[in-house]
């Protein structure tokens, strides 16, 4: 993977080791990943990510385009302080100089975001980054984009089915996470790779049937009334779909 050792364009010192270093091997055994707005709603923003992590979330993503900078840097700072305390990492999601400021180790890019060598500048090697998928071609060169010590860290596939979190994205069905399978299989490179899009607790069985080893999951998680007792479901989910 493409995560410096040395300390980040953030100031992370010393004890940031997780974040940097240690980070590495967290992303290529991640299994459950989850994406959450900033939930202003609800006002438990602090509550809802350590119970996340607490039940067995590897990685939170603050996704929000509803807030402003200064709100993401604040909201981000309570997100990597649960994650260290819980030893897992977070995640930045399309603004590379929020992830810069905040010392993200994982950065998020889609199809229309920042190219994936302008992310690596800004970034410095200082954080993991990866791309959503939404086509074959788009998962083969997600793959070829893998090679290279400036390359891609790990992708997304989907949304395997409709999600109101990405209105007006068609759903791509099991049939892209069978084809990132097979595509997966036969690279070079074992780089980490994450079915998403309406993934809960009814059907992730399907998708792990289709050949995924990990998700991304937003309402399963968001809209539980136990966050933890959620997490742990669905991690207890995949190990069953997997056996």
């Amino acid at each position: 993977m493409n995560v410096s050792h040395s300390p980040s364009a953030a100031g992370a010192s010393a004890t940031d080791a997780f974040t940097t270093a240690g980070g590495t091997a967290g992303l290529k055994t991640a299994r459950l990943y989850l994406c959450t707005d900033a939930r202003r709603d609800r006002g438990d923003f602090a509550e809802f990510v350590d119970a996340a992590f607490a039940g067995g979330v590897d990685i939170i993503q603050l996704r929000d385009k509803a807030i402003e900078a200064a709100e993401e840097l604040e909201l981000l700072a309570v997100l990597k302080e649960a994650a260290q305390r819980h030893g897992r990492l977070w995640a930045v999601n399309d603004r590379a100089d929020i992830a810069v400021l905040s010392g993200a180790p994982v950065f998020h890019i889609g199809q229309k975001d920042l190219p994936l060598p302008a992310a690596r500048t800004l970034l410095n090697g200082n954080a993991a980054i990866g791309l959503s998928s939404h086509t074959p071609d788009q998962v083969d060169a997600a793959l070829v984009a893998t090679a290279g010590p400036a390359g891609l860290d790990y992708f997304c596939v989907g949304p395997v089915w409709a999600t109101p979190t990405k209105p007006g994205r068609a759903a791509v069905g099991p049939d892209l996470v069978k084809y990132a399978a097979a595509a997966t299989a036969k690279a070079a490179n074992e780089v980490p790779w994450f079915a998403i899009g309406g993934i809960d607790h009814s059907n992730v069985s399907e998708v792990v049937a289709a050949g995924a080893r990990r998700i991304v999951v937003v309402r399963a998680i968001t809209e539980a009334a136990d966050p933890a007792a959620a997490a742990a479901s669905l991690l207890a989910a995949l190990d069953a779909a997997g056996s």
